[in-house]
């Protein structure tokens, strides 16, 4: 197996891993990106076909590269898998594709990142999949379903046309489970389920939501932050709920014909999702339940119960040289969002730098063999 020693590896070239690149670019540090896509922005690209960003263009550009589209539009998926692909190219990032990582292991005072094109040896790892570089997280009930009901994770939801014939349940009412409700009653009956996880009141795009949302922002970045009294809830809402609903109203659910319930998907009978203590003849389950953290490949003991890395600011204490970037919550509300990515990369950047530098000198320092 071919081994590459490097300063540093990046894992994922998304937004987070990008930005990363971007910064220890900027401070000559060298390094690669490795992400198991075909092409830059895959992730993006593979989402549901009406998918756009819920913050305006002019909010969404990473590091060094504003977003080329109008102010107050709202980009599609397609275009943000373009963006990303074009901010490596502008910034001749080294991204080596289609190389997917399956370990990564302790080595001295570095690490070895084992991939399926091969080794990389290395001082740093920034580990940049983010907060949705993760496993679904289906109900168990699921494995109680009738055969002939069409289930579907929301990462595997393209289209209305995707699912069967017939009513269809969406499990999950955050932002992703009522877009996706929302779509599906134009052409089927809907019920969604799920608690109520809120909404934002303006209308995206509306006067209204130009007024409020830079306000929104400002809160997002520096108000809702680890420096709050409220960290250990708003992290823990953040990282292990769903957020409110942002570009469908609960007006437009009522307006569409959407059946509401609040009660959760736990029980099945006769091969059907029982619902309010009903059994419901569905064709479809859509399961908008979210992700679990998968970093089985991570061997080294950073991970607490829940799945996510104990880190500080994406810096792993337990684990020298070990860092994470894009992670829900990593910061502020906004560190998951196109918006306040860089802000956290270039924090990661800095330190990654200060530990290369430190350990160059220490070399540089050791007496030459006789």
């Amino acid at each position: 197996m071919d081994t590459t020693d490097i300063d540093t590896v990046i894992i994922g070239a998304g937004q987070a891993g990008l930005s990363t690149g971007y910064h220890l670019k900027r401070r000559d540090v060298p390094f690669v990106i490795l992400d198991a896509a075909g092409r830059v922005g895959d992730n993006w690209r593979r989402q549901w076909d009406s998918l756009r960003l819920y913050s305006p263009a002019q909010f969404d550009g990473l590091p060094g590269l504003p977003f080329p589209a109008p102010r107050w539009t709202f980009p599609g998926k397609d275009a943000v898998g373009d963006y990303l692909e074009t901010y490596a190219r502008t910034f001749e990032l080294p991204v080596r594709l289609e190389t997917r990582v399956q370990a990564l292991d302790a080595d001295g005072d570095g690490y070895v990142v084992t991939t399926d094109r091969g080794r990389f040896t290395c001082r740093n790892v920034v580990v940049g999949t983010g907060t949705f570089g993760r496993s679904a997280l289906v109900p168990e009930v699921a494995a109680a379903l009738d055969p002939s009901i069409l289930q579907l994770h929301s990462s595997e939801y393209r289209r209305p046309s995707q699912v069967n014939d017939g009513a269809v349940l969406v499990v999950g009412a955050s932002h992703s489970g009522t877009d996706i409700a929302y779509e599906l009653a134009q052409t089927h009956p809907v019920v969604l389920a799920g608690r109520d996880c809120g909404e934002i009141p303006p209308r995206l795009g509306s006067p209204a939501f130009r007024v409020a949302f830079p306000v929104l922002l400002f809160a997002w970045k520096h108000v809702l932050t680890r420096r709050s009294p409220m960290r250990a809830t708003l992290k823990d809402e953040l990282r292990h709920h769903g957020g409110p609903m942002l570009r469908v109203k609960r007006r437009d659910l009522v307006e569409r014909g959407v059946e509401r319930v609040t009660s959760r998907i736990e029980e099945s009978r006769d091969g059907r999702p029982v619902v309010d203590g009903t059994p419901r003849d569905v064709s479809t389950v859509v399961w908008a339940t979210g992700f679990r953290q998968d970093f089985d490949w991570i061997h080294l003991p950073v991970l607490d119960e829940d799945g996510w890395p104990r880190e500080e600011r994406g810096v792993v204490p337990d684990a020298p040289g070990l860092f994470f970037c894009g992670l829900a919550f990593q910061y502020s509300f906004s560190s998951m969002l196109m918006t306040g990515v860089g802000r956290d990369a270039a924090f990661v950047a800095d330190r990654v730098e200060a530990r290369s530098r430190r350990l160059e000198n220490a070399v540089a320092r050791r007496p030459a063999a006789a």
